[in-house]
């Protein structure tokens, strides 16, 4: 079972009805408890970055996801979710992340396009991923964002331009994030969060 984190920010049922939708075994839980029995974890968002983590430590959550990342089991952070991932961000005076992957959260230098950056952009994979088997480089994803993570190259896994070039996509062995929704990006966003089950399966067995 893959565990939705219902924290109380994000598009919780459009996640869980496209995971539905691509055959997963999936659930939008407010119990941390069943964070620490399941395959796989995704912990969407959307809103402020420092309310998130009040919230994600108000309820409980902190501890069995960093312990669940820590067992080896698969995590994808989704938009603000993957913004979490990270050490820190600096938006609205700064707060602490789940420290899961290196780096921080600052302002998306658009280089005077219109922020947030919405709509569709194309991402270019930077290597080889479970997590993007079957996606073709340059496929769009619909994004909604103001700000972006700053992690080390290496845990890149795809990137984007508006403005500046940024990380969409990272990876740092079992923990995933995507700045984009797949949920709201068609086929190719179905693709990956297929492919973010398949990650999970073999945890299970």
């Amino acid at each position: 079972m893959i565990a939705v984190c219902d924290y109380g920010m994000g598009n919780l049922r459009s996640v869980e009805k496209a995971l539905e939708r691509v055959g997963a075994q999936a659930e939008r839980t407010t119990d941390p408890g069943a964070v620490a029995e399941a395959d796989g974890v995704i912990v969407p968002g959307v809103g402020a970055f420092g309310e998130a983590m009040t919230r994600i430590h108000d309820r409980g959550f902190f501890e069995p996801v960093r312990e669940r990342a820590a067992a080896g089991v698969p995590v994808l952070g989704i938009c603000l979710g993957m913004q979490l991932l990270f050490d820190r961000s600096t938006e609205l005076g700064g707060a602490e992340g789940l420290g899961l992957i290196a780096g921080d959260v600052t302002g998306l230098d658009a280089k005077g396009a219109k922020v947030p950056h919405m709509g569709w952009s194309p991402v270019e994979w930077r290597h080889e991923s479970a997590l993007t088997d079957g996606l073709s480089p340059g496929e769009p994803f619909y994004f909604v964002h103001s700000l972006v993570p700053r992690p080390a190259e290496r845990d890149v896994l795809g990137a984007t331009t508006y403005g500046e070039t940024f990380a969409c996509a990272v990876e740092r062995e079992n923990v995933f994030g995507v700045q984009f929704h797949p949920e709201k990006s068609s086929a190719a966003g179905l693709r990956l969060l297929s492919n973010f089950a398949a990650i999970c399966a073999p945890v299970h067995a």
